[in-house]
């Protein structure tokens, strides 16, 4: 159907030389970025997520940041600010972190809810204001968050407003037995997965191009439909759900789903493109009830009864 399908598997390809078992997780963050979509990535340290995003920097030739959030950070630390020059007498500004393309905001819950605020609003207007003057983020910006999900000591939790933001909620687990064996197994032969050398494979111009062509891709009424039919379920009166997903999400879906069918190199949408991304959308957006908490029901449980319960007419 298009001409970068080969290319998108070449990408696929290239990650597995460095990071193994994570395609599904590989695969939503290509979408994250040719549908400009920031993501916030759960899981446990040393699962290779800065390497992940570094490494897919380089294969898109584009630059590759990295802020660890802690709680002494300060919004300027992200943004920058401007600088007093004594010898010219004239402030400067001086570009924070945020001037790049893929931003790794590592452990975003460990700042206060100013810093987040400032990288949200970023995420959010793709442009900063340092002093009087408004700068223009890079192209292709995207910010992938992450947060631990057990250490709770020193966090700051995002608001559900501002999780909202997220294209997708990824979890990403610890990697199946199969998988260790095979990261052994390179390492005892040399293959460092820092050290290996990734190739260039695909321009700024791709980018555009695969932007472009992704909003061409074809969905009918009836999933349409389908979409909107899953959304207005997640804010039925419920015993377990205290708030829905808002409209954001039902954009969200359509573009990831289109997305989803063009990476697998077809130029329509089928119910399992929707399926497969509506899950990672709807996981931060829907707010659980207290009942919810009491019976040990999870908001993927809430998900999955939902996907499951809504059916194409």
């Amino acid at each position: 159907m298009n001409n970068y399908s080969e290319k998108i598997q070449e990408i696929l390809k290239e990650m597995n030389k460095i990071v193994i078992g994570q395609d599904e997780i590989i695969k939503k963050i290509l979408i994250g970025i040719f549908i400009d979509g920031h993501i916030l990535l759960e899981g446990l340290p040393g699962l290779a997520k800065s390497l992940t995003v570094n490494s897919l920097a380089k294969i898109f030739n584009v630059g590759f940041s990295r802020i660890q959030f802690t709680p002494d950070l300060l919004p300027s630390d992200i943004i920058g600010m401007e600088i007093y020059e004594e010898e010219t007498k004239e402030f400067k500004v001086k570009k924070g972190p945020i001037f790049s393309n893929f931003i790794l905001a590592d452990e975003i819950n460990r700042a206060p809810a100013k810093v987040q605020s400032a990288l949200l609003e970023a995420m959010q207007e793709r442009q900063i204001t340092i002093g009087d003057t408004t700068f223009r983020l890079d192209n292709p910006f995207i910010v992938l968050a992450t947060q631990n999900p057990i250490e709770q000591n020193g966090t700051y939790p995002l608001p559900e407003a501002q999780q909202d933001r997220f294209l997708f909620k990824l979890k990403i687990d610890y990697p199946k037995k199969e998988v260790e064996r095979e990261l052994i197994e390179r390492i005892s032969k040399g293959n460092i997965p820092e050290k290996v050398e990734v190739n260039i494979l695909i321009t700024q111009n791709d980018i555009e191009t695969i932007k472009k062509e992704i909003e061409k891709v074809f969905i009918s009424d009836v999933l349409k439909d389908y979409i909107i039919d899953i959304i207005f379920k997640t804010r039925e009166k419920n015993n377990y759900i205290e708030c829905g997903a808002s409209p954001r999400a039902t954009i969200n879906i359509l573009k990831a789903a289109k997305a989803n069918a063009y990476i697998s190199g077809r130029d329509y949408v089928s119910l399992e493109d929707i399926r497969e991304v509506a899950y990672d959308i709807l996981r931060h957006r829907i707010i659980l009830s207290y009942e919810a908490e009491v019976d040990n029901i999870t908001v993927e449980n809430v998900v999955a009864d939902i996907l499951n319960s809504v059916e194409i007419k």
